[in-house]
């Protein structure tokens, strides 16, 4: 199964200043990062960001914060805990109407956004707030992309557990060029071009 454009949402999970200078590869996961929330903005696929305990750990890298529609500040590790899946999943809205209204027989069925089921996640740390966020949108019933050349933890070796539990639990593991590619399927896409010099 590819991922899909039109069904893409990316959440970025904790990049924040006072937290990546201790991440293993930390420089290359954020300009990752980077990379997916450029792409996602061009084929105008929701782009959301999570900032654990702020004014312990800092604000995000700025370049993202400025590429996220919102951005979550969280004291739970796992940012569906904290309305994360509102966002995500919003309520229908109810429909209006008072007494006078057309019955329902008459009344033209609202118009609902579609769908954006796939979730492409990354971020830091690996073992802590992004598996946790990850496994709870998975109950949750999303499909989950976990790109795991933007994900890191201090250590490797928690950052590789993660990825094996993640697995395990039903994720997809993925490169940033994995989703780009899979996003744009043609060489014809129109962004193809713009979206290729920045993964080069």
């Amino acid at each position: 199964m590819l991922i899909d454009e039109t069904e893409s949402q990316l959440v970025l999970v904790d990049y924040q200043e006072r937290l990546m200078p201790a991440i293993f590869e930390g420089s290359m996961v954020v300009e990752n990062a980077r990379r997916l929330a450029r792409v996602a903005q061009m084929i105008d696929a929701p782009v959301w960001g999570t900032e654990q305990n702020p004014s312990r750990l800092g604000a995000n890298d700025a370049q993202l914060r400025e590429l996220c529609r919102k951005t979550l500040s969280k004291m739970h590790f796992s940012a569906m805990e904290e309305g994360l899946g509102e966002w995500l999943r919003p309520p229908a809205k109810p429909q209006g109407g008072n007494a006078r209204s057309l019955p329902k027989h008459l009344q033209k069925p609202q118009q609902q956004a579609p769908e954006r089921n796939s979730i492409v996640i990354a971020g830091c740390e690996a073992h802590v707030c992004l598996l946790q966020t990850a496994l709870d949108l998975l109950d949750d019933e999303f499909d989950v992309w976990v790109v795991t050349d933007a994900c890191s933890s201090r250590t490797e070796r928690n950052r590789d557990a993660a990825f094996d539990r993640l697995a395990g639990a039903g994720a997809e593991l993925v490169t940033t060029e994995m989703v780009v590619f899979e996003w744009l399927r043609t060489c014809e896409h129109p962004d193809f071009k713009d979206m290729l010099a920045l993964v080069k």
